[in-house]
């Protein structure tokens, strides 16, 4: 059961973008599923499920590249341009759902609660000193996690196992209480040359 949707809506929506929101749902005050879009049809608003691009390796090198690159991301080799599955109307496939509804009941539950709450969203946003709530959710996730780990070390206490939170990001993935560091100070060691 659906219990929650927020809504993020494109700020620079015109003509020529498809993509009007980025949503999430959640199912049972227990689960979400993020990055689902919403995005302009031909006959309507229609609900996209969270993707990854696919990959495929290098014949030459091993490394992996998206299947649109024509050029190998770490040795140069030329790559196939036909080398992605097509589907039976001949597209090729260049993305694969990480999430996604496994019958077509589920999938019109999940669209119709969507496109109503981005309609309610849309209706929302005209109003004086409007904010989404869509972003609430990372501090929603940071509070859970803590509580998490709490629970974990409370049942491991006294057993020499315990389990730490993971800090809070700065700018470009770095922990915010991470000492700057430089590529060229950072050693051969795990991580190297990251930041």
């Amino acid at each position: 059961m659906i219990t929650e949707v927020r809504i993020k809506l494109m700020e620079d929506h015109n003509e020529n973008e498809r993509l009007q929101a980025f949503c999430s749902v959640t199912f049972d005050n227990a689960f979400v599923v993020r990055d689902l879009k919403i995005i302009e049809g031909t006959k309507g608003s229609f609900v996209a499920m969270p993707s990854r691009k696919l990959t495929d390796r290098c014949m030459q090198c091993g490394c992996k590249n998206h299947l649109r690159a024509r050029f190998c991301n770490q040795c140069g080799n030329k790559l196939d341009e036909d080398r992605a599955i097509r589907d039976a109307d001949g597209r090729a496939k260049l993305h694969a759902d990480i999430a996604h509804p496994i019958n077509s009941a589920c999938r019109e539950v999940i669209q119709g609660a969507v496109i109503k709450a981005y309609q309610e969203e849309k209706e929302r946003s005209k109003q004086p000193g409007y904010v989404s709530n869509y972003d609430d959710f990372e501090a929603d996730y940071e509070n859970t996690y803590s509580q998490v780990i709490g629970e974990l070390n409370a049942a491991n206490r006294g057993n020499g196992s315990e389990f730490r939170a993971h800090g809070a990001h700065g700018p470009r993935g770095r922990h915010a209480n991470a000492p700057e560091t430089s590529r060229a100070d950072s050693g051969n060691g795990f991580g190297a040359g990251i930041l």
